[in-house]
């Protein structure tokens, strides 16, 4: 994994100038203007004296009053959580009940509060409150209902929706803010010697947290989702020889109601998006008698995963599922189908579906990925990246790049029609095409991790031209008693 070197810490004049688009640099730029800001570089948390692995859950508040009534709540503490609110933070506390925390950091403010102390009752430790995880500062915009903010700030307003990295009010950089708040936390939330974290908090805080572990600037706000009580897991190792940990984003935004129920992506309405869907586990070597792994079938965990996720995208309407020409993926995408073209049969609508299905020949990956038994996470981090392979790893990555753009051009360039367009294939062509999609180089491949079985959802408010948001990565809950764990226990475990 790519690794920054840490940051000196900037000046209170300088606070959160700093942004990255690309790993390459770790030289702090201080900007002096807005206009500074496009190539500066962030570094990732520090902890240098990390010496064992640490599971950090991200979760943001249940729905609030303020949420509901659609008012603007930034760091204002009026709001308090709904009935609706607080059966989501009891279904994050089940979710959550097997979990070994160690501890639990929690914003002050009263939503975020209430969340925690539904989430961690019955566990014996106190809360940590961290003033630094309070929600957004928004100054003059807080209470404000959203159409008020367009009717009496107009541009700022405009600003504040379409380019929140350079959104300044009442002489502050509320996102830069952010950036730096969030830098902070992280010092304090790794330097404590508990090896599984709970962290409860908000969703811009939430969002800086992701993407500052990851080294990523302010301009990635509201690009990596955050629903109300959606959980995301970060993954801290020590680093070999010392020095910032290596850092992979395990899920992102798993929520207690669906990933593809319609609705809103950061505020905006969508009706483009691209799933990216695992395909299901296949037999192993050992049970197939002829060709190369590509030619594994699913085995019956593989068949059950697919069906899961067919029944899952039966609340949409999908248009076309491109897919690996490889077996499992084949046949992942088959399930999918029949079930979307059975929906009329099957009661969720009326109208037969017809769903275009293709194979493309970008989403086929090298036998040697699939016979690794070993994440993809894994197999970097343990020096793989460093042999003769990484060749393999090279081409792997610039047919993601033709993968990506097919995807792309299923999507109408218009900003009315709605187009959903699910992708199967081994979880390490999607692990590519996610960096594709947020412009991050090769490097970044292990910073995130994907199931088989798991899904993925880009959404694209602005058409196919326009900047994908991504709604959650590495889904798993829709596969019930075989899904992957939101989180593992840590007793006894080396390492995750």
């Amino acid at each position: 994994m790519l690794l920054l070197a840490r940051t000196p810490p900037p000046s209170p004049a300088a606070a959160g100038r700093r942004r990255v688009l690309r790993p390459a640099s770790s030289t702090c730029v201080l900007c002096s203007s807005v206009h500074e800001l496009e190539r500066s570089p962030a570094a990732r948390p520090g902890a240098s004296s990390l010496r064992a692995a640490k599971r950090v859950v991200l979760v943001r508040h249940g729905q609030s009053t303020w949420n509901a009534e659609g008012r603007i709540q930034g760091s204002s503490d009026i709001s308090v959580l709904t009935p609706k609110g607080e059966s989501q933070a009891e279904t994050s506390r089940q979710m959550l009940l097997s979990d070994s925390f160690d501890a639990c950091f929690t914003s002050p403010l009263a939503r975020s509060r209430r969340t925690a102390e539904i989430i961690w009752e019955g566990r014996g430790d106190e809360l940590i409150p961290d003033t630094d995880l309070r929600e957004i500062d928004l100054y003059s915009f807080q209470g404000l209902l959203k159409h008020e903010g367009k009717e009496r700030y107009g541009v700022l307003y405009r600003q504040w929706q379409k380019n929140a990295a350079n959104f300044s009010i009442d002489g502050h950089y509320p996102v830069r803010e952010l950036w730096d708040r969030a830098q902070s936390c992280w010092e304090r939330i790794l330097a404590h010697e508990g090896r599984s974290v709970l962290v409860v908090a908000h969703n811009a805080v939430n969002q800086a947290l992701v993407a500052t572990s990851l080294g990523l600037g302010a301009e990635y706000f509201r690009v990596l989702l955050q629903s109300n009580c959606g959980a995301s897991v970060l993954d801290f190792t020590p680093k070999t020889g010392g020095g910032p940990p290596n850092v992979c984003l395990n899920r992102l935004n798993q929520t207690p109601n669906s990933p593809v129920a319609p609705g809103s992506s950061g505020g905006r309405k969508t009706s483009k998006r691209i799933i990216l869907a695992c395909q299901g586990t296949m037999q192993s070597s050992s049970e197939i008698s002829l060709g190369g792994m590509g030619y594994a079938p699913l085995n019956m965990l593989g068949t059950i995963q697919s069906q899961k996720t067919a029944e899952l995208l039966l609340d949409l309407k999908v248009n076309s599922i491109i897919c690996s020409p490889q077996v499992a993926a084949v046949d992942t995408a088959a399930a999918i189908c029949e079930v979307q073209e059975a929906a009329d049969c099957l009661g969720a609508d009326c109208v037969p579906r017809y769903v275009e299905m293709k194979n493309l020949l970008e989403l086929e990956i090298d036998d040697v990925f699939l016979a690794k038994q070993k994440s993809f996470g894994e197999i970097v981090q343990s020096g793989w990246m460093g042999s003769a392979e990484y060749k393999t790893l090279e081409r792997l990555w610039a047919q993601s790049k033709d993968a990506w753009q097919a995807l792309l051009n299923e999507l109408p360039e218009d900003s009315e029609s709605d187009r959903v367009v699910v992708a199967v294939g081994h979880p390490a062509i999607h692990l590519a095409m996610i960096c594709q999609c947020l412009d991050l180089p090769i490097e970044y491949m292990s910073s995130f991790h994907l199931d088989n079985g798991s899904i993925s959802v880009i959404d694209f408010p602005d058409g196919r031209k326009g900047r994908g948001i991504v709604r959650c990565t590495n889904y798993t809950a829709h596969l019930g008693r075989w899904s992957i764990p939101i989180t593992r226990p840590t007793e006894n475990d080396e390492e995750f």
